[in-house]
């Protein structure tokens, strides 16, 4: 609202500074402040509401050091950060903005299935709160929203480098020709990224037409299942990681900032040419909308932190993984999901491998065996020792490690 405010200012009145709300750079800066700002002043506000209507945490005795402390500390706390992501948004982005409007979805979307978890689990008195099936429901829809509006949606393009002889060509008759030049035009493609692969891109057509080539308009279908199986993935591996003070939230600002790094330069055409990566026209944009987020979940973290004055809930985390996971298929980069994400990633397989080696030994030697002291693998660390403010720390520098990898993926095929 605040940028046309302004673009109108500027072009009736030639308003002074107004300008400034045409640069991404600057409008990313104040959303970033502007979400910090709501969410640590206005986060009290919000956790002393909670705590009047009763919604503290229920904790279960699992024998983990500190846990009995954390008995009635108020949930549902990723309200914080929805309301702190979204007010700078539309305050500062371009709402006609395809990505904008699908980011915004995917915030209300999986927030309302969170909240009506977490509500299930406070309000009804039922601690398993919202069925398995409805939330796995809930996830393929959204799946089926982005993968159709990604796919057909005509605002959705990318541009591709002409071959390097036509860029020779174009050299030869003007060796200072714009990096705009070196692009063909824009059309609707399947195509993504795949890291540390030379000549990187895979169209996910590919995987149909190798029987018959006609078979290439049947490419949407692949490419909403590929959506529908991300974010499932990426939303559970967040849900699973938030189960210690600080630890999802920080980790999931890490991995956030990574993405806006790869939405600026990809929507930007010179760095798009220098780092020789696909453009993506108009996906600059949500850069407002990760530094809102980012400043939301740092904000968070102010209360977040150990010992927690208010945990996320299903509200905050399903909404968190669900955000990670339409930035990363928007940008072109979810293949990049198991290093960037690899946190959400161990999370998710150390589930999966207890509950399976369990399920195995018990049938084989009729008594189950685990592989870890406890899953999620931070519960794992908990029953070793290790205090939990040190684990969140470690898993941090490990994210930070993971960032940097996947940066590095920009140059190094």
């Amino acid at each position: 609202m605040l940028y046309y405010l302004f673009e109108y200012l500027e072009k009736q009145y030639q308003f002074p500074g107004a300008s400034l709300f045409g640069f991404i750079t600057f409008r990313a800066a104040i959303a970033i402040i502007l979400s910090l700002l709501f969410s640590t002043i206005f986060g009290k506000r919000i956790i002393r509401f909670l705590q009047k209507q009763q919604v503290g945490e229920t904790i279960r005795d699992l024998g983990l050091e500190g846990q009995s402390e954390k008995e009635g500390t108020p949930t549902m706390g990723g309200i914080i950060i929805i309301l702190a992501t979204l007010i700078p948004v539309l305050l500062l982005a371009k709402l006609e903005n395809t990505y904008i409007i699908l980011l915004i979805v995917t915030t209300l979307w999986m927030g309302t299935i969170g909240f009506i978890d977490d509500y299930i689990k406070k309000f009804k008195n039922d601690k398993d709160g919202l069925k398995g099936r409805f939330k796995v429901l809930g996830q393929v829809g959204l799946g089926i929203i982005v993968g159709t509006t990604l796919y057909f949606n005509p605002n959705v393009t990318i541009k591709e480098k002409l071959p390097v002889a036509q860029q020779q060509e174009i050299l030869a008759e003007d060796p200072n020709a714009s990096p705009t030049k070196f692009f063909q035009a824009e059309e609707q493609s399947t195509k993504t990224t795949i890291p540390f692969v030379k000549g990187n891109e895979f169209d996910y057509a590919d995987l149909i037409t190798w029987i018959k080539p006609e078979w290439s308009k049947y490419a949407w279908m692949i490419f909403i299942l590929a959506s529908i199986f991300i974010i499932t993935a990426v939303s559970n591996g967040a849900n699973l990681t938030d189960g210690i003070d600080g630890l999802a939230a920080g980790t999931s600002a890490i991995i956030v900032f990574t993405l806006g790094i790869f939405a600026f330069v990809s929507g930007h055409i010179v760095f798009s040419d220098y780092l020789n990566i696909m453009f993506i026209p108009r996906i600059e944009e949500i850069t407002i909308y990760i530094a809102a987020f980012v400043g939301a979940l740092i904000g968070f973290l102010w209360y977040n932190s150990y010992p927690a004055q208010v945990f996320m809930g299903d509200t905050g985390s399903l909404t968190i993984g669900g955000i990670i996971a339409v930035i990363a298929i928007a940008v072109r980069k979810e293949w990049l999901i198991p290093v960037l994400c690899g946190i959400f990633l161990a999370e998710n397989l150390s589930v999966v491998m207890q509950v399976s080696w369990f399920k195995y030994t018990r049938k084989k030697y009729g008594e189950g065996r685990r592989i870890f002291k406890m899953s999620p693998l931070h519960h794992h660390y908990q029953k070793s020792g290790y205090h939990e403010s040190k684990i969140v720390t470690r898993f941090w520098i490990v994210g930070i490690l993971l960032a940097i990898l996947s940066i590095v993926t920009l140059k190094i095929r």
